[in-house]
């Protein structure tokens, strides 16, 4: 059976699934039902500084967007930090962590850019027996205006400075979030390690605007006739996070780095990938809040199975495990060929492929008179259209050629490997620095 604990940087939880500062890790009540449901550790919801909280709109926070089947692929929140008391927080986060000691509990913080108040929190709160410490430099809304958030994680001098006062006023270790909203998501990374942060975590959420009432013309949600814009989260941005925690991960400076794994995590493959491309942990929000705190229970069973099947001891084991296969395009083969195949027996004639392929790629999918539908490879790119438009799962495959074989389009046989920096079509023989 896979060992799923989990050692991320020196914190100890029983299985790599961690719940993501946000709504869910508000207050005690909901972490107690968390951890009662199997997490293994959760990012408390992030605390600001003493005295009087900030105050959350009292109107709608969340935006959505929904798949045709009304299916929840993204929210769009507006909500801030906690609006609860410091000191009610830190109560129970020490009575939390004294009656879970095997779950990580993690304190997400965020307080205005200058080391005094970043070296009077840490030390308080620390009390609580957390076991570490996420800064969060990512927040792209409400708290950015006032210089926190990811008015800092876009900043990467203010995130080796902020970091660097925290490691000098803690012995915990000290996660840097950071904000998706740069456009190289390395100058971040980077600058965390050189202030000495023990790990990263991200995404954050990504700035958007879901939607836009079209009767009112305000974007939504819509609080007294206005709207602005959110951070959004959930299934719609996994392809973001998953190619920032690879940069990070493959990046030579930043390859040791551990990473938390955050964005759009519903079920165990999720996760997974994002271990495979270099995460040690991940942390989920949107699934826990569109289908409760027993949703990790799937994730648990679903990850030790494939691990099982896999033969991966350990969580470990399965980290990174993709990421010597993430390359640039300028590496990829260009003498690699495949071709799509359509299976007649799984075929159900809707027409998909050939309408796709027809009107809007390279017209390589003939229709007969009673609806059978093949592909023709003499114009066949390998684009994988037909593939991802199927409604049938299985019922297009691409089958690669072998070498010495003839491309029907081309009329070159297959040959051996040359990317672009050495394919003789090339008019630009090395690649822009």
């Amino acid at each position: 059976m896979a060992d799923l604990t989990s050692d991320f940087c020196g914190i100890k939880s029983p299985n790599p699934f961690w719940l993501a500062s946000a709504p869910p890790t508000d207050k005690e009540y909901n972490v107690r039902r968390a951890f009662e449901a199997g997490w293994g550790g959760v990012v408390w919801k992030t605390l600001g500084e003493a005295g009087p909280p900030v105050v959350n709109v009292n109107g709608p926070r969340y935006g959505a967007v929904h798949g045709a089947d009304r299916r929840l692929l993204a929210l769009n929140n507006i909500e801030l930090i906690t609006d609860r008391p410091l000191e009610v927080n830190l109560e129970e986060m020490t009575r939390v962590k004294r009656d879970y000691p095997d779950r990580a509990l993690i304190a997400s913080v965020m307080v205005p850019c200058t080391e005094e108040a970043w070296t009077e929190i840490l030390p308080r709160i620390a009390e609580t027996g957390c076991d570490g410490f996420e800064l969060n430099f990512g927040c792209p809304h409400g708290m950015a205006e006032r210089g926190m958030g990811s008015a800092v994680g876009q900043v990467p001098e203010y995130i080796e400075m902020v970091a660097r006062w925290c490691k000098a006023a803690t012995g915990l270790p000290v996660i840097v979030k950071l904000t998706p909203n740069v456009t190289n998501i390395l100058g971040p990374a980077e600058a965390a390690l050189r202030g000495g942060a023990d790990a990263v975590s991200l995404i954050n959420t990504v700035n958007s605007i879901t939607s836009v009432d079209l009767d009112s013309f305000a974007p939504q949600p819509t609080i007294d006739g206005k709207g602005t814009h959110g951070g959004l989260c959930g299934p719609a941005v996994k392809p973001i996070a998953l190619n920032m925690v690879a940069e990070i991960a493959r990046n030579p400076a930043t390859a040791g780095l551990p990473i938390s794994g955050i964005g759009g995590v519903t079920t165990w493959r999720d996760a997974a990938e994002f271990l495979a491309l270099g995460a040690s942990n991940v942390q989920v929000c949107t699934a826990a809040m569109t289908y409760g705190f027993k949703v990790v229970q799937e994730m648990i069973s679903g990850l030790g199975q494939y691990m099982d099947e896999k033969g991966f001891a350990s969580v470990s084991d399965l980290s990174r495990k993709a990421v010597p296969n993430v390359t640039d395009w300028q590496y990829l083969n260009l003498n690699h060929v495949t071709k799509a195949v359509i299976s007649q027996d799984d075929c159900i004639k809707c027409g998909r492929c050939y309408i796709a392929c027809e009107d809007t790629s390279h017209q390589a999918i003939a229709m007969s008179p009673d609806r059978s539908f093949t592909v023709k490879d003499e114009d066949c790119v390998a684009c994988n259209l037909c593939v991802n438009v199927c409604p049938v799962e299985g019922c297009i495959t691409m089958k690669t050629l072998p070498h010495g074989a003839v491309d029907a389009r081309t009329g070159r046989e297959v040959g051996d490997y040359a990317n672009w920096t050495t394919h003789p079509n090339n008019v630009m023989a090395c690649s822009a620095e």
